[in-house]
């Protein structure tokens, strides 16, 4: 299987996982645990075994973080610095895929 074709499935698979954690009634903090803790290490196996195009992971990460803004209910307009940078006095315990992978 070609790893273009790869990168579509992991980009369908990040998409629906995102929508199905979406939909559960959980609150937004439960809803960025199961983000961190059982969708991130799903997606990272793929990306770091196969050679996924960069604009694919990008495509990936926007998704995340459009989820990610909406579950914290911050400003959409919010930079990612923000989110991710672990040099900050307050910062999240929140990773990139782009920095993982």
């Amino acid at each position: 299987m070609k790893d273009t074709r790869r990168g579509a499935e992991t980009l369908q698979l990040a998409s629906e996982s995102l929508l199905a954690i979406n939909k559960r009634g959980l609150q937004g903090k439960f809803k960025i645990w199961c983000l961190q803790f059982m969708l991130i290490p799903k997606l990272l196996w793929p990306l770091s075994f196969f050679d996924i195009c960069s604009s694919t992971v990008e495509a990936i990460e926007a998704k995340i973080n459009k989820y990610t803004r909406k579950w914290l209910r911050v400003p959409p307009g919010l930079s990612g610095v923000a989110i991710y940078c672990r040099k900050a006095k307050l910062k999240l315990p929140m990773k990139s895929i782009l920095e993982e992978d």
